[in-house]
């Protein structure tokens, strides 16, 4: 039996997903990482929350916190990183730019990379970065 909390794809299984599918896990992996966040950190409780988780996952957000972990990024996660922002993405949130929408795609596919890659340690390392005040 697979165990989907820890699961590790071979490299030439995980080159074989595009970057719009590591984005889609990347996106429940920091939609996941945001709630255990703000409930850790007692931000909010009951609509507060769903409030704050949105505020959170919201492209600009995203787009402002990859900036904080560019220069951490190796070599091989710079590299997922451009191909994610370069990913074709048929239609843009009305809140947010073209240019951070491209950058919270990006970032949600390193996320989705890492996890797949089984590198919990390190998603979780950018993730305390990103929410450095």
């Amino acid at each position: 039996m697979e165990n989907y909390f820890d699961l590790r794809l071979p490299q030439d299984e995980i080159q074989a997903i595009s970057s719009i599918g590591l984005a889609h896990l990347g996106d429940a992996v920091y939609e996941l990482l945001a709630r255990a966040w703000l409930c850790s950190h007692g931000k909010a409780t009951g609509k507060g929350l769903h409030r704050a988780t949105v505020e959170l996952v919201r492209a600009e957000s995203q787009s402002a916190r990859a900036e904080k972990i560019l220069p951490l990024l190796t070599e091989e996660e710079a590299a997922v990183f451009r191909r994610g922002r370069n990913a074709h993405v048929n239609s843009i949130p009305h809140s947010a730019s073209r240019g951070e929408y491209l950058r919270a795609t990006a970032l949600e596919s390193l996320l989705g990379y890492l996890y797949l890659k089984g590198e919990n340690q390190r998603i979780n390392e950018l993730f305390c970065r990103m929410m450095e005040e």
